[in-house]
């Protein structure tokens, strides 16, 4: 009877190892993966606003993002910079650029060349990577045009002002002259009336 207890006693010893050491292992291999949400792909902004690229990674080491622009002037390189550490934001945007833990940006003031594809890379420190795309859409505010539209449209009510202000006054002008007109026809009718009893 004791042999079987021992026996399985000790295949029990055998998984209970292989097992412990398979688990060893998932937990030191490279760690597996990063993840990247997108939560807007797409943003529109106007000439001047603020606009903040949001994204949000995890990983389970150190990882590294990087943020590069690419529109119909070219590809440029925007901000790089690893979890915790250093971060290095290119000349072109060193005073427009704030970076977030998360692996979020925000651009300041921006212009119409900046409206084009932005893409984000997210790389761990054993190689696995993660990437993410956001379209801006910068639209332009043309005070100039508003500007004109009001003027236009100030002018063309002053001068309607204008003319109904004259109408009437023709309105009036004619009114009295017609008054002049009807007391002097009544007047010449009566004086040849007068002229014609005198006459006969």
């Amino acid at each position: 009877l004791m042999r079987p207890l021992q026996g399985c006693r000790g295949r029990g010893v055998v998984v209970g190892t292989v097992t412990l050491c398979l688990a060893a292992g998932w937990a030191l291999q490279t760690p597996g993966g990063v993840s990247l949400l997108v939560p807007q792909p797409n943003i529109n902004a106007t000439v001047a606003q603020n606009i903040l690229l949001s994204v949000e990674y995890s990983c389970r080491g150190v990882a590294t993002i990087e943020w590069k622009h690419v529109s119909s002037w070219g590809t440029t390189s925007i901000v790089e910079w690893r979890s915790g550490n250093y971060v290095n934001i290119s000349m072109a945007y060193k005073d427009r650029v704030t970076a977030f833990e998360n692996g979020s940006i925000q651009l300041r003031n921006v212009g119409m060349r900046d409206a084009g594809y932005y893409f984000v890379t997210v790389t761990e420190e054993h190689g696995t990577n993660a990437y993410g795309t956001i379209i801006v859409n910068v639209y332009e505010i043309i005070y100039e045009d508003l500007h004109f539209v009001a003027v236009l449209f100030a002018f063309l009510a002053a001068v309607s002002a204008i003319l109904i202000c004259f109408m009437w006054l023709c309105n009036k002008s004619l009114h009295l002259f017609q008054k002049k007109t009807t007391h002097k026809l009544s007047a010449s009718t009566t004086e040849e009336i007068e002229l014609e009893t005198i006459e006969c």
